[in-house]
């Protein structure tokens, strides 16, 4: 248990049937508290409400009250989220879902206990509901067309913030793939929303990037650091210094990436997490020096450190960046020695204090453990079980119609109903067309097909929230390869990668391109080739 749970005067019990069967034999609802290591808002209701003697009486009198990591357990996140950290969920013992709310103070919970014991006492069982996304209704299918991309454009120049930059006008997320599909197609919005992201998010003294901002102007973060969101962002602004040459950019990404090799490195590889305590964080320069910073959970995600590798490699592949490339390479390594088993299966977290390991076969942790592999094949030329993962994922999480589930259909609560994410099919569908493109194996391209043609009937209803999904669409209908017939590291290599737009895949040592040559395969086809670095920037930007 995590030590601001023990120290509430709440019973708490880990999750997992033990929990649920407890409460079935005592006739009592159960307490979900989803809680977050980095959120201080969960931390708060820690020290505020559940330490409050007479809630934590009612709870532990009442119901069965159990704590959940919601980075370590991201199907109970999925399934029971309340729409934010710290998720409060009232449960009948089935796991069906009586009412919920996020943080709750000490007159609010108050309340809500006794509504809870109020419907509980009149309804029993039947007090509890499935949620929408775990009901029988399929994914919508459609056609994987050119309208797609168009509608996206569109949304994005809808809900484009003209003064502040950034989309939309009221909570504000740095969304790193949004401005990846925007630097090719609404370049404006994307570079200015790299300097707004820049000037307000970043820390300019310790480095890394806040997770949000509560206001349109970008005013107010939300402080956590997590390892992911900095990676990515990583990689966005290594892309806008591809497109732009602003050396700020270049900057920007330098110093995120000595913050999560310093402050975020365990000695193995990437930790999860810094904390986002707001006290710390508006504190002078030479005040911050004297004082604690925020815990770091050292927690190693296979998928969060996929991310990484990802975002660092493709930074080095711009820049030659030697910290970049030695540490990806060492994250990487980590993760397949530990984590990767020889079926591709990944597992999902190693805590390198307890030896504690996740589950394996998680949907987000095959994705971006698959794209860290494929960004690994294409820079390094080093692919390691990138088929056996990508493999893993289409024959144990694959769908009749195409969609992948988020993992195993078996656990506690409604963790034995499917649930088909679109934002995690993205990632797993956008790595499956890196892979079709680094091997030429349709397996990988009609795989990816049909996760993305599973969700295309709604594409009307996607915001810019999921621009990935369109930029997928695109380079599935527009596949695009550099196949270098030099070594990896070679001046030809070099120069493709840093040449290609960022939505086309470079593929070195590769046998469709003759010795000593690059050739641009365009769905298939060869469309130029050249010899030397001069010959390909002249294809590839005449």
């Amino acid at each position: 248990m995590d030590d601001s749970a023990v120290e509430t005067k709440v019973e708490w019990r880990e999750w997992g049937p033990e929990a649920f069967g407890r409460a079935e034999g005592a006739g009592k609802p159960v307490l979900l508290s989803l809680w977050a290591p980095w959120s201080e808002d969960c931390r708060e209701m820690d020290r505020t409400t559940y330490s409050e003697p007479r809630i934590a009486a009612n709870v532990n009198d009442g119901f069965v009250p159990v704590r959940v990591n919601v980075d370590r357990h991201p199907r109970v996140r999925d399934r029971y989220n309340m729409g934010g950290f710290p998720s409060t969920v009232f449960t009948t013992p089935d796991g069906t879902v009586i009412t919920g709310a996020t943080f709750l103070g000490v007159d609010g919970f108050r309340e809500i206990l006794d509504a809870v014991r109020r419907t509980w006492d009149g309804k029993g069982e039947e007090a509890g509901s499935i949620p929408r996304q775990l009901g029988d209704a399929r994914p919508p299918g459609g056609e994987l067309s050119a309208r797609v991309e168009e509608h996206m454009v569109e949304q994005l120049l809808a809900a484009y913030d003209d003064e502040f930059g950034g989309w939309g006008t009221d909570v504000k997320f740095p969304l790193p793939r949004t401005i990846e599909f925007a630097l090719v197609r609404a370049r404006d919005q994307a570079t200015r929303t790299l300097e707004a992201v820049q000037n307000r998010l970043f820390d300019t003294y310790d480095g890394g990037f806040y997770r949000f901002s509560h206001n349109r102007n970008w005013g107010s973060p939300q402080r956590e650091k997590l390892v992911d969101e900095n990676a990515a962002l990583v990689r966005a602004f290594a892309h806008g210094y591809r497109y732009t040459g602003e050396d700020a950019y270049r900057e920007t990404a330098e110093r995120t990436v000595e913050y999560l090799t310093t402050d975020l490195w365990t000695g193995d590889a990437f930790a999860a997490s810094q904390g986002g305590d707001d006290s710390y964080y508006r504190l002078e320069a030479t005040e911050r020096a004297e004082a604690d910073p925020p815990a770091v959970d050292q927690t190693v995600f296979a998928g969060h450190n996929g991310v990484a590798v990802d975002g660092l490699l493709t930074y080095a592949a711009y820049t030659d960046d030697e910290r970049a490339r030695r540490y990806a390479e060492r994250a990487r390594d980590h993760v397949l020695a530990e984590l990767v088993g020889e079926d591709g299966a990944v597992v999902h977290f190693g805590d390198p204090e307890t030896g504690e390991v996740g589950e394996a076969g998680l949907l987000s942790s095959q994705a971006r453990t698959l794209a860290g592999l494929t960004t690994s094949a294409s820079v390094l030329g080093e692919p390691g079980p990138m088929r056996a993962v990508a493999d893993y994922a289409i024959d144990a999480l694959r769908g009749e119609d195409g969609a992948f589930r988020d993992g195993p259909t078996e656990g506690a609560g409604l963790l034995d109903r499917p649930l088909y994410p679109l934002d995690t099919n993205v990632d797993a569908a956008d790595a499956l067309i890196d892979c079709w493109l680094l091997t030429d194996e349709d397996r990988y391209r009609e795989a990816a097909r049909d996760a993305l043609a599973a969700f295309a009937g709604a594409t009307d209803r996607m915001g810019v929230e999921v621009a990935a999904y369109a930029s997928a669409v695109a380079r599935l209908r527009d596949p695009r390869v550099v196949a270098v017939g030099a070594d990896p590291g070679s001046d030809l290599h070099r120069a493709a990668l840093r040449l290609a737009d960022h939505e086309s895949v470079v593929s070195p040592a590769d046998g469709r391109a003759e010795d000593g040559e690059a050739v641009v395969l365009a769905d298939g086809e060869r469309e130029g080739q050249a010899t030397d670095p001069e010959g390909l920037e002249s294809l590839l930007t005449g």
